[in-house]
């Protein structure tokens, strides 16, 4: 099952092993179920700690737990997990043996102090770069608390479950036979969702700490730029976000990164943060600010928070990015999760051979269509211009496609559903101005980005697209408020622009704090 190379970094891995593990197998006579035995057999042969039993009883097959030998598991998986999910399983291996896991003191013992039984179900697809970290923060949760259990569900090998439970986006989480939460979770959230009385904690926490002489809000590249560049000025700096690393994480392949030839969202995005942990910054992680009041008369700034919680500082650098941009047209919120979506890498295997639409001609929906067309039945793009936008190149792969139809001046008007899922998509013929109907099981929504700049209405001057206006400093209207990165009116959304317009707005806070005569902490 696995190859020489990977088997011997797996081997280096398993020395790490505590305590002996047992992995408990579900099989069948199916293709897949020998696939596991195989790979299970391989991992049994690595380690003297590691034992295999085929006398599962789990209904979901091919499945298989890991646990310490002699007490119940608690981890396990239903699919095979390869791809994008092998990290999962090897820090399952070491986990589940009582391998301490990176995380800080204060979330171990949060996870501890968990009461309670809490049964997850996590349903991913291999090829999806969001399901890892979910995985990986539930199996963490198991590994330390016996009230926990978690299962990551291969969706492609349990069809008729995704199915009846109606699951259309990836990763979904369930507890305890319920759904939880749906898309990119990391372990703070999963813990502040199940904890209840953290937000509250939290909160008070937030609210007391002394005032920043610069405060980065947002995670993205744009504001781990400007957290850099203001610590290494040897200033009291803090950094805001709502989710390190920003629409990065909902990236796969970047390849025009100067100095990096290939790298993928989520992989840049922890590296961000592992860089600007290098630095003495307050990372203040899942938050969300709700209002920007500007200091007057030498008073701070003030960013209050969602969760009740303020925040003062001398300076601000507003980096929140933007998000997908939505259709705003009925159906669209009522399916989402439930056949619209906006991640063709992560939910396109959980359409199998079914009949989806892109809606957006340009770059993104172009490749995303492209990349379905290998995966669904049938591809149906949809471009409100009467031509398609994207590269050249891409439009000629995109027709050499035998199972795609492009449709051009088609105004999409309603997402229609039955039975609580994607049933089809109406769109007006913009040339005879007749309404048409699509028969789908999916939507996939591809275009363009909004800025994450609605709190800020009011309070800082926006160009008419919701973008911060800034001049060639990074500066804003609002006297020691400066804006870096996507959500400002600087063109070309692209991460080197964003990483090299955080790095100039934080030194232009720097610099505002020296000419105006401010006390530095």
């Amino acid at each position: 099952m696995l190859d020489a190379g990977i088997k011997a970094q797996l081997k280096t891995y398993l020395e790490k092993l505590v305590d002996p593990i047992e992995l408990v197998a579900s099989l069948d006579d199916g293709a897949k179920s020998g696939e596991m035995r195989a790979l299970l057999e391989d991992i049994a042969s690595l380690s003297g700690k590691v034992s295999l039993s085929e006398q599962g009883a789990d209904s979901r097959r091919p499945s298989f737990t890991i646990g310490k030998k002699g007490e119940p598991a608690r981890i396990a998986f239903a699919g095979l997990p390869m791809g994008h999910e092998f990290t999962s399983l090897i820090l399952a291996l070491l986990q589940a043996s009582g391998y301490a896991p990176k995380i800080s003191e204060a979330q171990i013992g949060q996870i501890k102090s968990l009461a309670g039984e809490y049964r997850f179900e996590t349903y991913v697809s291999l090829t999806c770069h969001n399901c890892p970290d979910v995985v990986q923060a539930l199996n963490t949760m198991a590994a330390l608390n016996p009230n926990v259990r978690h299962v990551m569900i291969d969706g492609a090998l349990n069809q008729a479950e995704v199915e009846a439970r109606q699951i259309m986006a990836v990763p979904s989480v369930w507890l305890n036979g319920e759904p939880f939460d749906d898309g990119r979770m990391t372990l703070e959230a999963i813990l502040a969702k199940v904890d209840t009385g953290a937000a509250e904690r939290e909160a008070g926490k937030l609210s007391g700490k002394v005032s920043f002489d610069v405060l980065v809000v947002g995670g993205g590249p744009a504001g781990a730029a400007a957290a850099v560049y203001a610590a290494r000025k040897g200033i009291r700096t803090g950094l805001l976000a709502e989710r390190f690393g920003g629409q990065v994480m909902d990236t796969l392949a970047i390849e025009n990164l100067i100095s990096v030839p290939h790298t993928d969202g989520p992989k840049l995005g922890r590296a961000l943060e592992e860089h600007v942990k290098e630095y003495d910054v307050d990372i203040m992680n899942l938050q969300q600010a709700e209002a920007l009041v500007p200091g007057h008369g030498g008073n701070d700034h003030e960013i209050r928070l969602k969760n009740g919680a303020t925040l003062k500082s001398k300076t601000v650098i507003i980096s929140t990015g933007a998000r997908w941009r939505e259709l705003n047209v009925p159906g669209e919120q009522e399916y989402r999760g439930k056949g619209v979506a906006y991640c063709p890498h992560c939910d396109g295997p959980l359409f199998k051979g079914k009949r989806v639409a892109v809606v957006g001609g340009g770059n993104s929906g172009v490749e995303a269509a492209i990349d379905l067309a290998g995966i669904v039945g049938h591809v149906t793009l949809l471009e409100f211009a009467d031509a398609l936008r994207a590269d050249a190149v891409l439009q000629k792969k995109l027709h050499s496609l035998p199972n795609v139809t492009v449709i051009t001046s088609a105004q999409t008007t309603e997402v229609n559903g039955a039975e609580g899922k994607v049933s089809g998509l109406t769109y007006t013929d913009r040339a005879t101005g007749q309404p048409k109907t699509l028969a789908l099981e999916g939507v996939f929504i591809q275009i363009g980005l909004l800025p994450n700049t609605d709190w800020l209405r009011g309070t800082i001057n926006l160009s008419r697209f919701g973008e911060i206006e800034v001049n060639a400093r990074g500066e804003t209207s609002v006297p020691g408020v400066f804006a870096a990165g996507d959500c400002t009116t600087v063109p070309y959304k692209q991460i080197i622009i964003a990483m090299g317009e955080g790095s100039k707005a934080s030194l232009s806070a720097f610099d505002y704090l020296i000419r105006s005569g401010t006390s530095i902490t």
